[in-house]
């Protein structure tokens, strides 16, 4: 079965760099952050409605990629073998964005974070030096930290497990396999028990 492990954290903490790190160290799949397609498409200055607009895209995209990975794993997955799916970004990351620039969610993104199933997390530590690009907006590290923790109180409030996920360069990517190993591991003891 797929096992789906989400990346997430405040900008500039090298989430897409680890997810296609680790589809490359897994031969898999990762699925990109749908909003900086959609913001470089439409452009930076975006309202509450666009959030809504970004939060389908990405679950479209998320899906679509999974039906990709399973067509390609089929093997695979019929002998009962855990593939990692590496996501940049899910509903958590919808939910804090439109809470913390709106101080308010849709509820689908609500809904949706409620019903996707996730089986790890990620979270990213600001820890990197931020890189300026035209789709940042914090480049502050208090405001940085403030989403780090706000992150942090979510996972640390529901029941996926979760890896905080630090260091520089290599080190940053070893403990990330190290983690993704474990949840494979895990995976195959409990379903062979």
């Amino acid at each position: 079965m797929l096992k789906k492990i989400v990346i997430i954290g405040p900008e500039s903490t090298g989430k897409s760099t680890l997810c296609q790190q680790l589809a490359e160290h897994f031969e898999t799949i990762w699925c990109p952050e749908y909003a900086r397609e959609y913001l470089l498409t439409n452009g930076t200055d975006y309202g509450f409605q666009d959030l809504l607009t970004i939060a389908k895209g990405q679950i479209a995209l998320e899906e679509q990629l999974a039906d990709k990975l399973e067509q390609r794993a089929a093997p695979l997955l019929e002998q009962d073998y855990d593939i990692p799916y590496f996501i940049d970004t899910d509903m958590s990351v919808m939910k804090v964005w439109c809470e913390f620039v709106f101080n308010k969610c849709h509820p689908f993104i609500e809904e949706q974070l409620a019903k996707r199933k996730v089986d790890h997390y990620f979270l990213c530590q600001p820890d990197l030096p931020w890189v300026k690009d035209q789709l940042r907006e914090y480049p502050d590290l208090a405001t940085r930290e403030k989403l780090f923790t706000i992150y942090r109180n979510w996972l640390e409030n529901q029941s996926v497990p979760w890896s905080l996920i630090q260091g520089k360069d290599t080190e940053r990517m070893q403990l990330a396999v190290r983690a993704v190993n474990r949840i494979l591991e895990s995976s195959y003891v409990t379903d062979s028990q």
